[in-house]
């Protein structure tokens, strides 16, 4: 072989290394890449102090409320929310069943921040929008519960009916686009509004955004860089969701997985054909898939079911478990009862956790469905867990960080207030956490 060609190839082999371990250290979307909840090489702290500052690398005020999480690409970090303009924005967290309503008829602003990830300073703010909100929120939501979503190049930030923003990382607008009226609920009772959380996530340039609201459910899949619609699938029949789409490629293609009550199922990337369905799972689905070594994870849990199912990526056609039945041909086990309602689950290392709004946490071999362990934090939990090094981190409403040893037993590591309110998913970068609270986005290194 020549020199220019061993130089070509070692160039080329260098390279894509870089490029896949830089790519490793990004979080571009809601729980990280695809949406998995982890990244590799990265050791965050196990311990830190709010107050002291120990292992605090920095604190940044974020005005409004806001139970979007932050997400990372390099060296810049964005955020969004939404503030009320005549006074604090009311919420109420805690475990209670209330279906109630906020009151949001003052005039809010929807901004996207852009933070530098090293100092948190505030490189730059946007105001998206500027008016009373369209549609209402839960008491225990907020107007900017959707994640943003980054490709490295373009930001894109969904505020539901407030519609969607692409950005570029200088914070020019790229385009907008009005989504309509989204306004999703509950569907046994029907005019209630609880605010729309589904984020959008980018593939192959394209954006997928779910949009299961009461009267025109659908999925749709839009062009990057100028959010022209390229295909829309009906959901008809499906009540309204709150789980953000997962995807995975396989054999050259790729699958867009969702969650559902009716139609939990997987849809074509490139048509938005419907390949496979299920039903019969939590009547308000929230978490989102996770994909994980051919298996598709699902979790929800309100009303008569409360299911954890285990789906083959194969998986075609209505795949409904029969009422008496665990497995099928392409459900390969899957609990009837002990699901999340409102936590993606984290399946990390063989092992699926699952951890309810209540705290209680349980430990599942990911492939057999075989259960490890079941304790409890004892404190309410709305926010999904994230994992690094062979930690968990748990982010609970109360304010509270719990850091539990990966394993098949349970080990609680430690225990950090916040000193404020949780809602939203932490995300990492490096050897760093970044926690969004009620009031602050801090950085934990």
């Amino acid at each position: 072989m020549k020199t220019n060609s061993l130089l070509f190839l070692l160039c080329f082999f260098i390279l894509n290394a870089f490029s896949q371990t830089s790519y490793n250290q990004q979080w571009p979307s809601f729980r990280g890449p695809f949406g998995l909840g982890y990244i590799e090489n990265s050791k965050p702290a196990t311990t830190w102090n709010i107050e002291t500052g120990e292992h605090i690398k920095w604190k940044t005020q974020i005005p409004g409320l806001g139970h979007s999480s932050p997400i990372v690409w390099n060296n810049f970090v964005f955020v969004t929310t939404a503030v009320n303009t005549a006074a604090a924005t009311s919420l109420k967290v805690g475990l209670y069943g209330d279906i109630d309503e906020a009151n949001d008829s003052a005039m809010h602003e929807f901004k996207v921040y852009c933070l530098d990830k090293n100092s948190g300073k505030i490189l730059w703010e946007r105001l998206a929008h500027k008016g009373i909100p369209k549609s209402k929120r839960h008491t225990k939501a907020s107007q900017a519960n959707c994640t943003p979503a980054t490709d490295g190049k373009y930001v894109v930030v969904h505020f539901g009916s407030e519609g969607l923003y692409c950005y570029d990382f200088k914070g020019n607008l790229v385009w907008k686009k009005d989504m309509g009226l989204i306004n999703p609920g509950f569907f046994a009772a029907p005019g209630i509004e609880w605010g729309y959380s589904s984020s959008p996530i980018i593939y192959k340039k394209r954006i997928i955004v779910l949009c299961d609201i009461p009267k025109t459910p659908y999925l749709v899949s839009l062009d990057l860089a100028t959010g022209n619609e390229v295909w829309r699938t009906s959901r008809e029949g499906e009540v309204e969701t709150y789980g953000t789409p997962a995807i995975f490629e396989k054999d050259g293609k790729a699958q867009i997985v969702v969650n559902g009550f009716k139609h939990a199922g997987g849809y074509d990337f490139e048509t938005g054909k419907e390949i496979w369905k299920l039903a019969n799972n939590g009547d308000i689905p929230t978490p989102t898939p996770v994909i994980v070594n051919d298996l598709i994870y699902l979790n929800s849990a309100h009303g008569k079911f409360s299911p954890i199912l285990a789906v083959k990526t194969s998986a075609v056609g209505d795949i409904t478990l029969a009422p008496d039945s665990t497995k099928n041909k392409y459900i390969p086990w899957s609990v009837k009862r002990g699901g999340a309602y409102m936590q993606t689950p984290l399946v990390y290392n063989g092992l699926l956790y699952n951890l309810q709004v209540n705290g209680q946490l349980m430990c599942f071999d990911a492939n057999t469905g075989e259960m490890k362990y079941k304790d409890s934090l004892k404190d309410p939990f709305s926010a999904s867990g994230v994992a690094a090094n062979g930690k968990l981190y748990f982010s609970s409403e109360d304010g509270n960080i719990f850091v539990v040893q990966a394993g098949p037993e349970f080990k609680l590591l430690a225990k950090n207030p916040m000193k404020d309110v949780c809602m939203a998913t932490p995300a990492i970068s490096g050897n760093t956490l970044f926690i969004r609270t009620q009031h602050y986005l801090v950085a934990v290194e």
